[in-house]
């Protein structure tokens, strides 16, 4: 691959994804080869128990834009999605799931906003967040219940103010992508929330578009995953408290207008 700088880096954290990491990267290529821009896809395996490194390396086979990381340790999707970002060459780095549940179209919606000086841009399922965001097949409703108060937790504790913090669909300039995720410290599903809140410790604002969602079998998500991610966002609160992260709080940028 050339080192030239792209516009797009494209980071997928990938686990235990043989059956359906095809299709996605399908999907994605089909987009990527029909922008403007320049681009680069990185799959970041999470130590894999199955052989999503051997479809990756067939899809990616004389592709010289896309590239993996391999790795044999699993070790949580926050650790794989830093590493990706941290890894990524492009001025935007966007991160998406593995299942496509949040469609690659969506950085339409985003590029607007980045080129108008956001250097933060999320999806969100939710729409108290973003008007006409939608869910393509609605939770259960105590399960909704159950969210919107884990939810109220996390705003109260981290991310004030943002009512989908999960939405695995973000994209960060380089400057941003490099300052939050170099300090990042969460391996798990919290990661989102750290993420955000050190985006907000930094200054940076953040701008939020519309998800429409399809919800995919065979999560990863376990039952008891909710919970380490409350436990998590406690830990974050704290070490924003106790300044673990090596930070002061930045100057605050003047606020970008989204075209």
């Amino acid at each position: 691959m050339s080192n030239s700088t792209p516009y797009l880096s494209l980071v997928i954290p990938a686990y235990n994804e043989e059956q359906r990491i095809t299709a996605t990267l399908e999907a994605v290529y089909a987009y990527l080869t029909r922008q403007p821009f320049t681009w680069e896809l990185l799959v970041v395996i999470d130590g894999a128990r199955d052989d999503t490194i051997g479809k990756v390396r067939a899809f990616g086979a004389g592709k010289e834009q896309i590239r993996w990381i391999d790795r044999a340790e699993n070790r949580g999707k926050g650790y794989t999605v830093r590493e990706g970002m941290l890894a990524a060459r492009g001025q935007v780095r966007l991160f998406s799931d593995a299942d496509n549940s949040t469609d690659i179209t969506h950085f339409d919606l985003m590029q607007p906003l980045l080129r108008a000086g956001y250097d933060v841009t999320i999806c969100s399922r939710d729409p108290k967040d973003a008007p006409g965001a939608a869910q393509a097949v609605p939770q259960p409703f105590m399960k909704r219940v159950l969210g919107n108060l884990g939810n109220l937790f996390i705003q109260l504790m981290a991310v004030p103010g943002i009512w989908d913090t999960q939405c695995g669909f973000k994209a960060f300039s380089a400057r941003a992508a490099e300052r939050i995720f170099g300090v990042a410290q969460v391996d798990g599903w919290a990661f989102d929330i750290e993420a955000l809140a050190l985006a907000r410790r930094f200054g940076y604002q953040t701008a939020v578009v519309p998800a429409n969602w399809v919800d995919q079998p065979d999560t990863h998500v376990k039952s008891g995953d909710y919970l380490k991610v409350l436990v998590d966002t406690l830990r974050v609160r704290w070490k924003l408290w106790t300044n673990v992260y090596g930070l002061r709080r930045a100057h605050q940028p003047q606020r970008p207008n989204a075209s």
